[in-house]
């Protein structure tokens, strides 16, 4: 059996890598070779998006997870174009994409990263799909810090959805566009702009370095 690897994406946190064998192909997160001042931060990250994905476990639209080591997370490939590639223009995929962001909050799942297009796919039937689970958070109890996460989910897919098929937007979803959560402005006010020095300007790290080639391949 012929293994072959394929390096995605290499940064402070480690390596992804497209895996293809007699079984089929799958994304390998590598946090071996993280940075030693951060390795800790890409385990951690690694071990709750193995949480994540074992709660969503048969859900269509979300990887499947394969394995995880003490290093490392395998996970299923899927199929499909990013968002800012595909552009999708059908109500239809809007509709789906919602309804599958409510099957995840319905498992105690709130993604917390739907803002980045390259976290959303069009797979091969023209279905939406979710990747990147590493800061995504499970709350099988819910309460009301993931009722507001959840809103904050709903609204960057909305933003998504207004850049795409503004015209489909309901009124409903017009005033959640206008609304956005208080961690959502604290966020932007406060966190992001040192968040954005700390990561850019101090580490040389951009969390969009890469989307298009990881989105096209995950």
């Amino acid at each position: 059996m012929m293994l072959e690897s394929e390096l995605l994406k290499k940064d402070l946190f480690g390596e992804v890598r497209l895996e293809s064998d007699d079984f089929g192909r799958r994304i390998v997160r590598d946090a071996a070779s993280a940075a030693l001042p951060l390795r800790w931060l890409a385990n951690g990250l690694m071990r709750r998006e193995a949480r994540v994905l074992a709660a969503l476990d048969g859900l269509d639209g979300v990887p499947g997870l394969i394995r995880v080591g003490r290093d490392s997370l395998e996970r299923e490939y899927l199929d499909g174009a990013p968002m800012h590639h595909a552009k999708p223009r059908d109500p239809d995929y809007f509709r789906r994409a919602m309804r599958l962001l409510r099957q995840l909050h319905a498992r105690g799942v709130v993604h917390n990263d739907l803002a980045k297009e390259p976290n959303i796919l069009v797979v091969a039937n023209g279905l939406p799909a979710f990747l990147d689970f590493q800061l995504a958070w499970y709350a099988p109890g819910r309460g009301r810090l993931f009722c507001i996460l959840a809103y904050d989910d709903l609204r960057h897919l909305l933003k998504h959805k207004r850049s795409y098929c503004a015209d489909e937007l309901t009124r409903r979803e017009r005033r959640i566009l206008a609304r956005p959560s208080l961690p959502s402005r604290l966020w932007m006010r406060i966190v992001k702009p040192p968040y954005l020095f700390l990561t850019r300007k101090l580490l040389g790290w951009a969390d969009r370095e890469g989307a298009s080639d990881r989105g096209e391949r995950r």
